[in-house]
């Protein structure tokens, strides 16, 4: 069996959210990457390089230069009879292009897989995280998407993959691009920190939540995440959600700073390696899953951490 990863990419660099299926592909056979983008030669190189893949699929065309949907789906479909496994990290982008695969040809999508049971058995979460189903798929193409916290990164270097370069399959479709917006950010991207510091409603406002956590995610060279509450509350850009509808975090250590621990924003940061949790209300459910919990004002103990630091 051979199991082919979509990949996730610049243009240049690949995401390391693909590194990760990659772990997970190589528990369902043989592992190809497939690198479909613009000007994207030195990805497909850098997929070579990626320790336990065998081949690189290399499209390259100026109608996937936006990465959309349509375009990169067809390219996929062009190749699935080839492949027993179809894998993409369960990131916002390969969300956005699995089902539509699935879809394409007619089968079943097994979705935030954490563990490959055998080549057709899988583990999946369901209920927010509450409960752990075994799937089992008869379909002779499984499409999968991974969650990536669930599997170590595959090395990204030591492969010697060859790259053979594909012929680009045209698709008509209604759909343009118009443009996009592209936050700036210098801290490190959310879904692969190694320290993240999340505040929640507690933080009362956007000001405040800034003029706590800033400092703190400063002197840990941290990334910076919010419960949904504090985002809904306008306090925290949308793309700093962590929880069961926002990003899926596993960094190193998690602070938690004024998040009481609904099961949803738990769902998203439960698997974090150290957690750390800071709230005056000592029956908060986050200290169900704090290795190390403090009762306090965040708004006094915070500052007094930073200081300490």
């Amino acid at each position: 069996m051979t199991a082919l990863v979509i990949a996730e990419h610049d243009g240049t660099s690949i995401k390391v959210a693909t590194r990760h299926a990659v772990t997970a592909a190589a528990q369902c056979g043989d592992v190809n990457v497939l690198v479909a983008g613009y000007n994207s030669n030195a990805a497909a190189v850098a997929a070579s390089g990626i320790f336990g893949v065998s081949k690189v699929l290399h499209v390259n065309a100026a109608a996937l230069v936006h990465g959309l949907a349509e375009s990169v789906a067809a390219q996929i479909v062009a190749v699935t009879p080839n492949y027993s496994h179809i894998l993409f990290a369960a990131t916002e982008w390969g969300k956005n292009i699995a089902p539509r695969v699935a879809a394409m040809i007619d089968m079943a999508q097994i979705s935030d897989v954490t563990r490959i049971v055998n080549s057709d058995t899988f583990e999946r979460p369901i209920y927010a995280g509450g409960a752990i189903a075994t799937v089992r798929s008869v379909d002779p193409i499984k499409v999968i998407s991974v969650r990536t916290t669930a599997f170590d990164a595959a090395p990204d270097s030591g492969g010697t993959a060859d790259v053979e370069d594909l012929v680009f399959v045209a698709v008509s479709s209604d759909v343009i691009f118009v443009g996009n917006e592209i936050a700036k950010n210098e801290r490190p991207e959310l879904t692969s920190a190694k320290i993240i510091v999340s505040g929640g409603r507690a933080m009362r406002s956007h000001e405040k939540f800034m003029e706590v956590m800033t400092p703190l995610a400063d002197k840990l060279g941290a990334a910076m995440g919010a419960s949904r509450a504090a985002v809904d509350a306008g306090y925290a850009p949308n793309d700093w959600q962590v929880g069961q509808t926002g990003k899926i975090v596993a960094p190193e250590l998690y602070l938690a700073c004024g998040i009481s621990g609904a099961i949803q924003h738990l769902a998203g940061m439960k698997d974090s390696k150290l957690i750390v949790a800071i709230n005056n209300d000592p029956e908060a459910p986050i200290f169900s899953v704090a290795d190390y919990g403090l009762v306090a004002d965040l708004f006094v103990a915070v500052p007094n951490l930073v200081s300490s630091l």
